[in-house]
């Protein structure tokens, strides 16, 4: 028996695919917890349509991600801290200031997006990465120099 998945279902497939099963398991396990539907005519052209439409939709964020991609790696931020005679920070740059200086550059970005693995303690030129949607993933290039 054919089957349309509508969730996830360990060792057999994930949503909308397309699987052959025994009728009994489909009959009486699947179907009845909503894990699956029948993959008759119109559910499967049903299936079809949403795919295309995800397609499309998917398509559409991924463009706007790579455009804002585009206006991040051509910003760059330069952020002033304290620092001591080695170059080290007192302190250090958070995703908070990045976050500020981005929107100064008319850039908006939750903070939470931008990816610190260790905070920046020094001086000098940092890139950070930032993740947006669509798995696309833009470098910020960080510059911090000391304070007067």
């Amino acid at each position: 028996m054919k089957i349309i998945l509508t969730e996830n279902v360990e060792n057999l497939g994930n949503i909308g695919d397309l699987v052959k099963v025994k009728p009994g398991y489909a009959r009486n396990y699947l179907v009845p917890r909503g894990l699956a539907m029948e993959a008759n005519e119109r559910n499967v052209k049903e299936l079809d349509h949403q795919k295309r439409q995800l397609a499309h939709k998917m398509q559409k964020i991924s463009d706007a991600a790579n455009l804002l991609k585009g206006k991040i790696e051509a910003a760059t931020c330069v952020i002033s801290h304290r620092a001591g005679e080695e170059g080290k920070l007192y302190g250090a740059v958070t995703t908070m200031e990045i976050e500020t200086k981005l929107q100064e550059a008319g850039i908006e970005i939750d903070r939470k997006k931008i990816v610190l693995d260790e905070p920046i303690k020094t001086l000098g030129m940092h890139e950070v990465p930032v993740k947006l949607q669509a798995g696309v993933v833009a470098t910020v290039k960080v510059n911090v120099v000391a304070a007067e």
